[in-house]
């Protein structure tokens, strides 16, 4: 049979300014699940590609002869996975649905396929294509032993892609309310660190020069961590440069930093979130500000580029402490910002809180994208944080930042730097243009904070 794999991405990202944007900041990579699944089938003799419309639009012909779709939700893809489904259903193609989104809904997701997989599709997925399996929705079991699972087929993704992506654990020790890896794909799961040598030697044969750790925390288990740092440099498994996710504490382990910097560990991401004490106590952070600051430049002198990620919108946090973590990033000369939206996504605790509350004032897929505020915040108004998530960008991204970027981590740096300043001078005004009536409906929804819910769904 043949079968197209598709990773939807909302209208607004598939914008030439977001396109443009998206290269600016980084290489184009894949998401791995539909490559994995992909691979598996190839194996079977299926015929198999892969898309991802991030990168490139669909070719709609081309699509239209396979005999199964399969897609891919989160829920800041989920309206555009959905209006494919309905497409495609309409073609009288067979739809497959799965992903972390209809993993939380899925019988929402089911208005739109002929059948939904929630969880870890690799357990199931050649028994759901041969028809062995024919539930609506199939509930596919934890797969325990991570070991058993194929590497990714890059082979079969048909759009651009310049970078290997790397899972190394599934799910996340922690249980921060907000985040969908620890309560959709828990429990915490590792990887044995041969199996992943053994990826990473493929990545190299096939010429990556680039590589991702796509763990929500690299570096939770240090031991584990260093273990296979020095397999790599030991076995010369490193790239030109690596980027991870790390917690903000690993800049006070010597041995770690070292590794790191010696196997070409060369940016990391630190999830922030706040300045705030008081906010990072009341979402078990456990880690003081000071030790923050400190772990940062410790890996600055280790030249790892971090990149700070901020939750804007949490329950104790007011307009002051937003633009107080924002200057805290200017003032470390961090490499890049992501300022995130909270956002209750489905599956979460925050989302049931939030539902609980009446605070939710949207349900549309495509809001739900960190960009959009979906919410009804305590200490702001919706509108007044969604103008903190512009402010934000805008007060980061400067042209004269670039000039600093550029002395700090060199010319093309800072050139990056200044294209995204450019860039992110203009989103605000963009994004406003492309979605009128959100944001006419989100200003509504400062003046009736009580009677706001479901203000934004096209019923009411």
């Amino acid at each position: 049979m043949k079968i197209m794999f598709l990773v939807p991405a909302s209208r607004l990202r598939t914008q030439l300014a977001f396109r443009i944007g998206h290269l600016t900041y980084g290489l184009p990579n894949p998401i791995t699940g539909p490559l994995i699944l992909g691979g598996m089938l190839k194996k079977e003799g299926h015929d198999v590609s892969v898309y991802e419309e991030l990168y490139k639009d669909f070719d709609f012909k081309k699509l239209c002869d396979s005999d199964i779709i399969g897609i891919y939700t989160m829920s800041g893809n989920s309206t555009r996975a959905y209006e494919l489904g309905d497409y495609f259903k309409a073609k009288k193609k067979k739809v497959i649905i799965g992903g972390m989104h209809a993993t939380a809904l899925p019988h929402e997701a089911l208005q739109h396929a002929d059948q939904v997989v929630v969880g870890e599709a690799e357990s199931v997925i050649n028994a759901v294509i041969n028809g062995d399996i024919q539930d609506k929705i199939v509930y596919a079991p934890k797969i325990m032993n991570l070991d058993t699972i194929p590497f990714p087929d890059y082979s079969i993704l048909k759009t651009p892609c310049a970078v290997g992506n790397v899972l190394t654990t599934r799910g996340c020790p922690f249980h921060c309310i907000y985040c969908s890896t620890s309560r959709i794909f828990g429990p915490y799961r590792e990887r044995s660190i041969e199996n992943v040598l053994a990826e990473l030697s493929d990545l190299k044969k096939q010429g990556f020069a680039y590589m991702n750790f796509q763990d929500d925390n690299f570096t939770f288990n240090k031991n584990r961590a260093k273990r296979l740092l020095e397999e790599m440099i030991e076995r010369k498994l490193y790239f030109k440069s690596t980027f991870f996710f790390g917690r903000a504490d690993l800049g006070e382990d010597e041995e770690l930093l070292s590794l790191l910097q010696k196997a070409n560990f060369k940016t990391v991401l630190l999830g922030i979130e706040s300045i705030n004490q008081r906010t990072l106590d009341d979402i078990n952070k456990k880690i003081k500000i000071e030790r923050i600051r400190k772990s940062i430049f410790r890996l600055k002198e280790y030249k790892i580029k971090v990149i700070t990620s901020l939750v804007l919108g949490l329950d104790t946090d007011t307009k002051e402490n937003i633009r107080q973590s924002v200057e805290f990033c200017k003032e470390i000369d961090a490499y890049t910002l992501q300022p995130a939206v909270l956002t209750p996504i489905p599956g979460t605790e925050l989302y049931k809180q939030f539902e609980n509350q009446n605070r939710i004032i949207t349900y549309r897929g495509k809001y739900f994208d960190f960009m959009h505020v979906t919410f009804i915040p305590k200490r702001l108004t919706t509108y007044e944080l969604q103008e903190e998530f512009f402010n934000s960008i805008k007060s980061f991204y400067t042209v004269t930042s670039s000039l600093r970027i550029w002395k700090a981590f060199g010319l093309l740096a800072g050139l990056k730097r200044f294209a995204l300043a450019l860039i992110f001078t203009f989103l605000p005004l963009y994004m406003k243009h492309k979605e009128k009536l959100y944001f006419s409906l989100l200003k509504l929804c400062c003046n009736k904070k009580k009677n706001c819910r479901h203000i934004l769904c096209p019923e009411c």
